[in-house]
């Protein structure tokens, strides 16, 4: 059998290496990926904005202000959707508050709160009842809460979530997803003001294309 001589290894190895950082370098010089399959988007008449998370990440708590204050003067033909896809299984009960409260109508109540409680107030908020109990002190029915939490149409959102992040790719949150064809983060984009401002440049190319 012929073998490589170990000089043409070592070089073919340096620049696989050179490659990568290359493409790498690209990335962060653009702030965004380019998706190497894009997904079809579930309104064609208006450009999509998903942004995968999860209420435990710290990442996504400090990522959260910067969306929120986006959302208040986003262009009216964007849609921006939150995605709680659960992408380790610890996350699943954290998912199902999220989606229960998606369901009940009560999101724009319960989404800082919960929040909060995780990383202001340091509580794990793992449990349901906790979770529950959370929504009781917002006014929300918290036997109806836990009992959404725990439905069969929170569980279909759940797998269509999961459905979605494998669709695109996701490894890690928050990250932020334009149109079905661009991904970015605040890895990616180098900071999260930064990340608003690709966020924004994508949109208006969509826009105008």
């Amino acid at each position: 059998m012929n073998r490589l001589p170990a000089i043409l290894i070592t070089r073919f190895l340096a620049t696989a290496v050179l490659m990568t950082a290359m493409v790498s370098g690209a990335y962060a010089q653009q702030g965004y990926e380019n998706l190497p399959n894009p997904v079809r988007t579930e309104n064609p008449d208006k450009v999509e904005v998903l942004e995968f998370f999860w209420y435990g990440c710290p990442h996504c708590f400090q990522f959260e202000p910067h969306i929120k204050t986006w959302l208040e003067t986003k262009p009216d033909n964007v849609e921006f959707k939150s995605v709680a896809a659960p992408l380790n299984p610890a996350w699943k009960v954290h998912s199902q508050a999220f989606y229960a409260a998606e369901i009940l109508g009560v999101l724009d109540t319960f989404h800082e709160p919960m929040f909060n409680a995780i990383h202001r107030d340091k509580k794990s908020m793992r449990k349901p009842k906790d979770i529950a109990k959370l929504a009781d002190s917002l006014g929300i029915d918290g036997d109806k809460f836990e009992k959404t939490m725990k439905s069969f149409a929170v569980d279909a959102k759940i797998r269509q979530s999961m459905q979605k992040a494998r669709e695109v790719g996701i490894s890690a949150v928050p990250t932020v997803v334009i149109n079905g064809k661009y991904r970015t983060s605040g890895s990616v984009a180098g900071s999260y003001p930064n990340l608003i401002n690709v966020l924004n440049q994508l949109i208006a190319q969509e826009s105008a294309g």
